[in-house]
């Protein structure tokens, strides 16, 4: 597979990233994504207040988890990606394959609770068909995908499962959620330089905000951009009953929402900063017009 042209971030005098969006050089461009949408009722319900209501441009669905399916009703018109999942990390609360893939289950019928039991015990193929079976799931259920994720970064650490996951954003011609430049070193191979080899597009940095106060995280993420592109994710979800059995940081996932739906602040620091946030389709389009003017089509 041989990527088409310039690549934000590599060589020299290639045309950046934003450039390819059709910003100018010194714009700063933010996708702010939502995750485990189809997760559970409460995050999912969090996600698409976040993405109607509030400052949320984009989120990924969880295709094996149980209300994955419902979350179709409710999310085809939005930029929705899918969150290649093959991690099941809550102690009570199950999913595991949709294909028949036994080396992908724990020992209680869903997936391993961590990657590094994954890993252990993962075949390559049951792997590849697995991811590619949730990327087809969601497509049939009306799902007009706009990015890949993976969970927990299961298929981003390791050299022979990010080969599965750069090869099904090749073949459905879609951007990758991979990992900062800073990061990259600590992965032991070059996950952005391959991505960017592809021709597949990323955001230029990876950001998270978690935790106690995600409103003052977000400001001062915000305040702090390069130009270019960022990506920063956020894990609403609404105080329930069925949240606070679920995690045990729901009260900072309930603030996460409040604040992205009615922060006075992160929408001043927008302003202040002339940061416009955008969602993954923008890169997507951006990136299949470039295939297609290389003659480089989805497979």
């Amino acid at each position: 597979m041989t990527g088409p042209g310039p690549i934000s971030g590599y060589g020299q005098d290639m045309t950046s990233l934003v450039e390819r969006l059709g910003a100018s050089p010194d714009a700063k461009l933010l996708i702010i994504h939502v995750a485990d949408l189809g997760l559970s009722q409460t995050t999912t319900e969090a996600d698409y207040r976040a993405l109607r209501n509030g400052m949320a441009t984009s989120a990924s669905l969880v295709v094996p988890a149980p209300w994955a399916r419902s979350s179709a009703a409710d999310f085809r018109g939005d930029d929705v990606g899918v969150e290649l999942t093959v991690v099941a990390e809550l102690d009570r609360y199950r999913w595991g394959p949709i294909t028949q893939a036994p080396s992908l289950l724990g020992g209680d019928g869903g997936f391993p609770r961590t990657i590094t039991d994954l890993w252990d015990h993962a075949d390559l193929d049951e792997m590849r068909r697995e991811c590619r079976a949730q990327i087809e799931r969601a497509i049939l259920w009306g799902f007009d995908i706009s990015h890949l994720g993976t969970r927990h970064d299961a298929l981003l650490l390791r050299p022979e499962f990010f080969d599965i996951y750069l090869e099904l954003a090749v073949d459905f011609s879609l951007p990758l959620r991979l990992l900062g430049a800073g990061a990259e070193p600590n992965v032991g191979f070059p996950v952005r330089r391959l991505a960017a080899d592809e021709g597949v597009l990323f955001a230029d940095t990876f950001h998270s905000v978690s935790g106690a106060d995600p409103a003052r995280q977000l400001v001062d993420l915000i305040n702090s951009l390069p130009a270019g592109l960022a990506d920063v994710t956020l894990w609403p979800a609404i105080d329930t009953p069925e949240s606070r059995a679920l995690f045990g940081d729901w009260a900072d996932r309930a603030s996460a929402l409040a604040d992205l739906l009615a922060s006075e602040e992160v929408g001043q620091a927008l302003r202040d900063q002339n940061v416009k946030l955008i969602g993954y389709r923008t890169l997507r389009a951006a990136m299949r017009d470039t295939r297609e003017n290389t003659g480089a089509g989805a497979g």
